[in-house]
């Protein structure tokens, strides 16, 4: 009876191919792409476990033409068990040139968050348990800020998306749910193979109070310049396959499959992640090549 037990989760929404949605977790990434770049992605995690988490996100980026400003949009909606969590963020990002090859941008985030309780997906012991009640969305704003360094081959980013830890529905010391700061670091380099074979590994670090350290490591094979093909590994969580293939210059798809590695594969057959981004290039900035990230 005087045993506890100690439970760690996720808040922040979780990306297999985090290399393509920099925007959401670091701002200075706004305009790093020299083009608008539009992206839509939709993961389904842990499959066949009622009540796992399923994630939209959406996001809009674009440097301002003549300066060094970038601007960008996001939208996230999270959906775990009874709970939704949507989140809005602006992002301005101010880029200065380091050396020939590199850049260094500094970005700020403003977002506004809206999460809510579904409570009638909830079986209290207490019929019409006062502590359930009036759980209407609640909406809080926050502010976060990011670094990033990159050059066509490499890229490197510290951030943290959210200074404020907010309590949700805070009664007398008691949070339904808190939020918490997470930190970010990201980074990838990309090698020339032959000159139609790129070979690009990366990482992504994750940590927040309260949570064991997580760290995505990744390398995807890009072949003529079409073909994404890759591996990535969740360290303790999972493992994952990852596909993608340039439509046309401005169009990207990808697709992604993860399989636990914990003893939480016995409950589900896995997580589908599907993206697409499509770019808009004018007669100046038209790319020759692809992008990797």
């Amino acid at each position: 009876m005087l045993t506890c037990y100690t439970g760690f989760a996720q808040q922040d929404a979780q990306y297999t191919q985090y290399m393509y949605n920099t925007i959401n977790v670091n701002p200075a990434y706004a305009g790093s792409r020299g083009v608008m770049s539009i992206f839509g992605l939709h993961r389904t995690q842990w499959v066949g476990l009622d009540g796992a988490p399923v994630t939209n996100a959406f996001s809009l980026h674009t440097p301002i033409n003549n300066s060094n400003l970038g601007i960008g949009l996001s939208l996230v909606n999270d959906r775990i068990g009874p709970t939704s969590d949507n989140t809005l963020s602006a992002d301005v990002s101010y880029t200065v040139p380091v050396s020939e090859d590199y850049k260094l941008s500094f970005g700020i985030k403003a977002s506004g968050n809206m999460f809510n309780l579904d409570t009638d997906k909830l079986t209290p012991q207490q019929a019409a348990d006062p502590s359930l009640q009036n759980f209407d969305n609640e909406i809080s704003p926050n502010f976060g800020a990011g670094v990033y360094l990159h050059s066509d081959k490499f890229y490197l980013g510290v951030s943290v998306p959210n200074f404020l830890q907010d309590k949700k529905y805070n009664d007398n010391d008691i949070a339904v749910f808190e939020e918490r700061m997470n930190f970010y670091a990201i980074a990838g380099y990309v090698f020339d193979i032959t000159p139609s074979i790129k070979f690009k590994p990366a990482v992504l670090t994750k940590m927040v109070t309260g949570a064991p350290l997580q760290v995505d490591a990744s390398a995807n094979v890009l072949f003529f310049d079409k073909l994404m093909l890759g591996a990535a590994y969740r360290w303790d969580a999972a493992v994952s396959g990852l596909a993608g293939f340039q439509v046309t210059d401005g169009l990207f798809i990808g697709y992604s499959y993860d399989v636990e590695t914990t003893h939480l594969r016995r409950y589900n057959s896995g997580s589908h992640e599907v993206f697409l981004r499509f770019e808009l290039f004018s007669k100046v900035n038209k790319m020759v090549s692809p992008r990797f990230f």
